[in-house]
């Protein structure tokens, strides 16, 4: 659009039969920052991504064909749940993570477990909305909510909470994880595993996939394939972004797909869906459908209550504290926050095998641990080894620090910290009989 003072140039100049029609053009003043969320409009304002398409297919596109005028004065704001000082940390320290690793991509979001508002969600490359033609990039997709990734470990939140809610296991079970399973020339193994029977603690925090395996066999695929869905990871979920992808799940559900699924491979499902699950098992069993909009109720968005009992959940809360102090993720602990968190590694499937040379990583954490508020999700797509991380690809060198740095950011912001007196320090038990893992190369 030309500014005035060149328009008054032009009529200045006597041009016959030349004039200037105004038009409305949205502008977005922070460019990029949330620009997944807020979406695009078209050369004509229409929406054609994010909120903006969920907004004129749900409100304007009634007003429109009934012809009324459509201004701003005239319609109602929708207020957004989105914190713009996090999501501004958020897409800062992911773009700095996916540089420093050298990865392909990658995501973050901040998820209210109490009534699943998102406070910030963030996917890295991004796009300008005041420049919607690179929103159609293949690359500039929300991962968060139109990607689906296998997420690796972090479904052994999933597995364990089953295995405890069975009551055919408890934290004091003795799991033999001597030697890999086999599945004819299939086997499954422990990634630095100890080699040795582990109680349920022991295997979370040192991420036995042996373990998680064993458990969900013995529980049989059928109790697995209903524990999922009863938590929302086998079928499609709807929010306000229209862009929303449905999971690649199992076909049959034979005894190593049980096995694999376990531990996250096999399965592939947004990780807004798996931060939903884990919200669920954090909050004391409430699946609720996370929102963009402030204030929506709870109560019509709430999928099932009393998904667990409050024993299972507390000591779900309590494995995920307890990984966050000794286990794979020690990287992401903040002083004066109890911080709770799984990590997750998968190989990235490549032309349908399984890459031995490129991951998709991903942190989920939970603060304050013993009475969760916020969930925290990183991932970053295909991260390379550094001379720092020893050349190391997995989750605790690359997406769990990530996580460590927007927990050091966002949290003074979201809450008060609290650092204990010496003598009431907090004492996490490591139920191992050896000493912390602090292995950061775990899964």
């Amino acid at each position: 659009m030309l500014p005035h003072y060149k328009q008054q140039a032009v009529i200045d100049s006597g041009l016959a039969a030349v004039g200037f029609r105004p038009e409305n053009q949205r502008i977005y003043p922070n460019g990029s920052l949330a620009a997944h969320i807020l979406g695009a409009v078209d050369i004509d304002n229409f929406g054609i991504a994010g909120i903006e398409k969920w907004i004129d297919a749900n409100w304007l596109a009634d007003l429109r064909g009934a012809g009324l005028a459509l201004k701003g004065r005239d319609l109602q704001p929708v207020e957004l749940s989105i914190d713009l000082r996090v999501q501004y940390a958020m897409e800062q320290e992911l773009g700095k993570a996916v540089k420093k690793f050298g990865a392909a991509a990658g995501a973050g979001l901040l998820l209210d477990v109490t009534n699943g508002e998102i406070l910030a969600l963030a996917s890295y490359p991004a796009f300008d909305p005041n420049n919607p033609v690179d929103a159609f990039k293949p690359d500039r997709i929300n991962r968060v909510t139109a990607g689906v990734f296998e997420m690796g470990s972090t479904f052994k939140a999933l597995t364990t909470a089953m295995a405890l809610e069975s009551g055919r296991f408890d934290l004091e079970s003795v799991v033999d994880a001597s030697r890999p399973l086999s599945f004819g020339r299939q086997r499954i193994h422990d990634y630095r595993g100890k080699y040795r029977p582990l109680t349920v603690p022991e295997a979370f925090i040192h991420s036995s996939n042996i373990v998680m395996a064993k458990m969900a066999m013995t529980l049989g695929p059928e109790a697995l394939r209903t524990f999922l869905g009863r938590f929302g990871v086998l079928s499609q979920l709807a929010t306000e972004l229209p862009e929303s992808a449905a999971p690649l799940r199992p076909s049959s559900w034979s005894e190593v797909t049980t096995a694999t699924v376990s531990f996250g491979h096999g399965i592939a499902v947004t990780p807004l869906q798996a931060s939903m699950a884990v919200a669920a098992l954090a909050n004391g069993g409430r699946l609720i459908r996370p929102t963009f909009i402030k204030d929506s109720p709870v109560s019509e968005r709430t999928i099932a209550e009393s998904l667990l009992s409050a024993n299972t959940s507390e000591a779900i809360r309590h494995l995920l504290r307890l990984n966050a102090a000794v286990g794979s993720a020690t990287k992401a602990d903040v002083p004066g926050y109890v911080i709770g968190g799984k990590t997750g590694t998968a190989e990235k499937v490549v032309q349908g095998r399984y890459s031995k040379v490129l991951n998709v990583t991903s942190f989920m954490g939970i603060v304050p641990a013993d009475n969760p508020r916020y969930l925290l999700l990183t991932l970053l797509d295909e991260p390379r080894g550094l001379a720092e991380t020893y050349g190391n690809r997995t989750s605790g060198w690359n997406a769990v620090p990530l996580g460590g740095a927007l927990l050091h950011r966002i949290l003074p912001m979201l809450l008060k910290p609290v650092f204990p007196s010496p003598s009431s320090a907090e004492a996490v038990p490591v139920a191992t009989g050896e000493p912390s893992v602090d292995d950061s190369s775990s899964d």
